[in-house]
């Protein structure tokens, strides 16, 4: 896909932050490229793909997969420097997506959870399976949930569970939850996993393989 070239610097910059390279070292990487073909950056592989006018052609890969294809002008690989990306890196648009990483790889405890809180990582064991409830949803079927107890050292705290999700966990395992969020229903704080959360068993109670539930 074919960058504006006012954009170039920032798209570069967001790859950088999103493979956790410098930006300095992809440019590097285009110019090796250019010269020799192909390079690499990290974990990713950069490929010369031919020549439009001015422009030179860059396919940018991560093992099978691509990551970006697109045109940079030869002046912007000849001018290009850290102080370049300095405007790029300070975006509201890099800003977000590094504080997004970061929340990645960021684990609240307990005790730090308050109802609202979305996107939140935790890392807990399974205290207790109450047996599931049967409701009516405002789809108009029934479905089965129950409100399991898991907490750290910090505190307990319940995490809802709907059908399917309910079966993959045992009280003793320990669990890993991430991009979930922070609810209270009756009065009562809860994890809920809404439509983006993920639950995976870190060390399950018995020899069972580990699930990860959506």
């Amino acid at each position: 896909m074919r960058q504006k070239k006012s954009t170039l610097g920032e798209h570069l910059a967001l790859v950088s932050v999103k493979y956790n390279v410098y930006p300095a070292e992809v440019v590097q990487a285009l110019i090796e490229a250019k010269e020799a073909g192909k390079s690499t950056c990290g974990e990713l592989s950069v490929e010369y793909r031919g020549k439009a006018k001015d422009e030179i052609i860059f396919l940018i890969k991560k093992e099978d997969s691509v990551v970006a294809q697109f045109r940079v002008d030869e002046e912007f690989l000849s001018r290009s420097n850290d102080a370049t990306f300095e405007n790029y890196m300070s975006t509201d648009k890099i800003r977000k997506k590094i504080a997004k990483q970061n929340n990645d790889t960021i684990f609240s405890t307990v005790s730090e959870l308050r109802s609202g809180m979305k996107h939140i990582n935790l890392k807990a064991k399974v205290q207790e399976i109450p047996k599931p409830a049967q409701v009516h949803t405002q789809f108009g079927n029934t479905a089965m949930v129950v409100n399991a107890l898991i907490g750290d050292e910090t505190g307990i705290i319940k995490l809802c569970l709907w059908e399917g999700q309910i079966s993959t966990i045992s009280s003793g395992d320990d669990i890993e939850i991430r991009n979930a969020q922070v609810c209270l229903f009756r009065g009562e704080k809860q994890v809920r996993l809404g439509k983006n959360g993920t639950l995976t068993v870190l060390n399950a109670t018995e020899a069972t393989p580990t699930i990860v539930a959506k």
